[in-house]
């Protein structure tokens, strides 16, 4: 990358990683203390924990519709003031009910799409996809710290403070937009850059893709349903006050961190990914059974938010990989739209089942329930072909030739590697499916209408 796309890449990595940042940061400690509020109800806790994300999986892909009109930095501007705004609101509020509705305000401030689109605005198609892992890793290395920051905060600040310093983190991430990010002359013209609705039937209708959009929406409600009931097990199971949680969550989450590594490394071989995504879904999995049993025991419990952590960072680093290998290039920007929307779904969910579950019998009953959601998540990855790993490469055509398309498709399908061509002429893009072990880009640029390789 060049000098301004390592910028702009930088601060918005930074932008959607302290936004994360500030939504998890009060996920280890949210539940304990809205069961303090006068009125509390387990279902009311993990509304207060989960809100945010019904409200973001309904406005994101609104949000990322007006950035096309209006521009992505105005409303990545305005989706931050929301945020703080929610923020706000959650930290001066005196009941339950309110801090819902500033944890549904943070939500619905739901810039992720935006900044994705801005980053594909802002770098180079050849340069995109290093990009986009930088902000994953970035979102990663935020969550693992939140929940690690949260409880130590806690213990000076408390809950108000925790939502101040969100509000805080969001207004600074507004400057940073504004005089920072440079604004882009031109949106992409990859229409894979950005959701479509002409692609969307199609995105739902592909098997692969609709197995890893229900894998992460059992993740996220398996996350966030465990985050209703593991600070109350905390309490009653370890007799840890609150402000000591962080004694359990930093051991736990670096620890899972180390463990995941190796897992991840030999995952990167494309002849392993599926087996270590399977071992992963099993790990998350036994977790469930651990702490199903740990409710009451400390050993099962610690081994289990071990384990879980494991299986959850695993599948965290691999299922936006999976999707974006297996999307047809044209419709990558769709079929992470839907993916997005349908982990935003499951946070919601984790949150309400958690708390329904929690309220009717006991917190055994949410950890049975995650346990038997993920073993229908392990079956589906059992199930069905194993799909070849490809990767899509985007070539530009010459405006300016006499294409014939036909040929163009020809000649690009009989390169070695090349499994599956699109060509959209009205975009000047073609879209080629590849086999990076034995595909030559060069090769690809030679082809008569398309552009020459960039410099």
């Amino acid at each position: 990358m060049n000098t301004s796309e390592r910028r702009s890449v930088a601060a918005l990595a930074g932008v959607f990683s302290l936004r994360m940042f500030g939504l998890f940061l009060v996920l280890p400690v949210m539940a304990l203390y809205a069961a303090q509020f006068d009125g509390a109800t387990p279902f009311m806790i993990g509304l207060a924990v989960g809100i945010y994300g019904l409200t973001q999986a309904l406005f994101q892909i609104g949000f990322g519709a007006l950035s096309d009109r209006f521009g992505r930095k105005p409303l990545i501007i305005l989706g931050l003031l929301v945020f703080a705004l929610g923020s706000m609101v959650a930290a001066v509020s005196d009941t339950l009910t309110g801090v819902i509705i500033g944890r549904a305000l943070q939500g619905s401030g739901a810039i992720a799409a935006v900044v994705l689109a801005l980053v594909a605005d802002l770098t180079r198609e050849q340069q995109r996809v290093k990009a986009m892992a930088v902000i994953g890793i970035s979102i990663g290395a935020s969550f693992l710290l939140a929940l690690m920051a949260g409880p130590v905060l806690d213990r000076w600040v408390g809950l108000s403070g925790l939502f101040w310093l969100t509000a805080a983190l969001a207004l600074g991430c507004i400057a940073v937009i504004a005089w920072w990010v440079p604004t882009p002359q031109h949106a992409a013209r990859d229409p894979g850059s950005r959701a479509s609705r002409v692609y969307f039937r199609e995105v739902l209708a592909n098997g692969h893709l609709l197995r890893l959009d229900l894998g992460i929406f059992i993740l996220h409600m398996v996350l966030t349903a465990a985050f209703v009931v593991i600070p109350f097990t905390l309490v009653d199971t370890l007799d840890l006050k609150r402000d000591a949680h962080w004694q359990v969550y930093v051991p736990v989450l670096i620890g899972s961190a180390l463990l995941m590594a190796p897992l991840l490394i030999v995952g990167m071989r494309r002849e392993d990914t599926f087996r270590v995504f399977r071992i992963a879904i099993a790990i998350v999995l036994a977790a469930q059974l651990m702490l199903l049993v740990g409710t009451d025991q400390a050993i099962p419990l610690v081994a289990g938010l071990l384990s879980f952590f494991v299986g959850f960072n695993l599948l965290e680093a691999m299922l936006p990989s999976l999707m974006t290998r297996l999307a047809p290039g044209y419709a990558k920007g769709t079929a992470i739209g839907v993916y997005n929307t349908f982990e935003f779904a499951g946070v919601f969910a984790g949150g309400a089942l958690g708390g329904i579950l929690l309220g009717m019998f006991d917190g055994s009953a949410v950890f049975a329930f995650s346990a038997l959601a993920t073993f229908v998540w392990l079956i589906l990855a059992f199930t069905g072909t194993t799909p070849e790993l490809r990767n899509s490469v985007t070539l530009r055509l010459d405006s300016e030739a006499d294409l014939d398309l036909e040929s163009l498709e020809l000649q690009l399908g009989a390169l070695r590697g090349v499994d599956h061509v699109t060509v959209l002429p009205r975009e000047g893009i073609a879209y080629i499916r590849v086999d990076e072990s034995c595909f030559d880009l060069h090769q690809a640029h030679t082809v008569p209408g398309v552009l020459p390789l960039p410099q």
